[in-house]
């Protein structure tokens, strides 16, 4: 009987009916249309992360300046006002050289009470804790050599152990009328002097960094502190009323 003649399945080489035939082969990408698709979704990609970090940044960084500006008036126990300083080899200073970049300059606050008498200067400060860096502000009135409050901005510090330098308020508390240089005791084992605060069972480390940051920043500000001539308060804007148009600004100076 005469053979009838095979015909190649469709993709498959003629030569494969010879050794029993195999998989149809798939087509072939070219390598340039894999590089320019992985490229395009790169490039979508990255757009849309600097979209949302243009839309965001500036919502976090007004929601940082809002925190500090509350904790300013927190550890300078709530002044009528208070004016920015910045801080320069010459001392402190109300406004810096023409092209100085003011947003990563140091600063420090200077509060004043009703009657436009200086209430303190408010300091910033960060250095390690155990876990992270531990940021904090505090108030410190120059002519007692006294703090007038310290509270932690922020700290990643070890839950239930050295957060407590955030949540345990007789730490916290601790620091109110506390003359400096401060120095850490164990609880108990105090004598009652005036620069003396208890530090935290458990979280003597945290507690120390708290010290310390406090310490050396009154160690490198101080004398600026104690040298800078205040000048009269900053003028309050005006007391809302009824009348009175409801984005009335708060208690911060110039």
């Amino acid at each position: 009987m005469k053979e009838l003649p095979t015909i190649p399945a469709e993709g498959r080489d003629p030569d494969d009916t010879a050794t029993g035939g195999g998989p149809p082969v798939p087509p072939q990408v070219a390598s340039s249309k894999l590089i320019a698709t992985l490229a395009i979704a790169g490039a979508l990609a990255g757009l849309v992360i600097v979209l949302v970090f243009q839309w965001a940044d500036p919502q976090i960084q007004a929601h940082r300046e809002a925190a500090l500006r509350a904790a300013v008036l927190e550890v300078l126990n709530g002044p009528a006002s208070y004016r920015s300083l910045y801080v320069t080899p010459d001392g402190l200073v109300e406004k810096l050289p023409e092209g100085s970049d003011t947003v990563t300059a140091e600063k420090v606050f200077l509060g004043f009470d009703a009657s436009g008498a200086p209430a303190g200067y408010a300091v910033t400060g960060a250095e390690p804790g155990f876990q992270d860096v531990i940021q904090l502000i505090f108030g410190y009135d120059v002519d007692s050599g006294r703090l007038l409050g310290m509270k932690v901005l922020e700290s990643k510090e070890t839950p239930g152990l050295g957060d407590k330098i955030i949540k345990d308020m007789n730490f916290v508390n601790g620091f109110q009328g506390v003359s400096a240089p401060i120095v850490g005791v164990k609880q108990g084992a105090g004598t009652g002097s005036e620069n003396e605060v208890d530090m935290i069972t458990g979280a003597t480390i945290s507690s120390r960094a708290v010290i310390g940051i406090i310490n050396h920043r009154l160690e490198a500000l101080g004398p600026a502190l104690t040298e800078h001539e205040p000048g009269p308060a900053p003028q309050a804007p005006p007391v809302a009323t009824a009348d009175s148009s409801a984005g009335a600004g708060g208690d911060e100076g110039s």
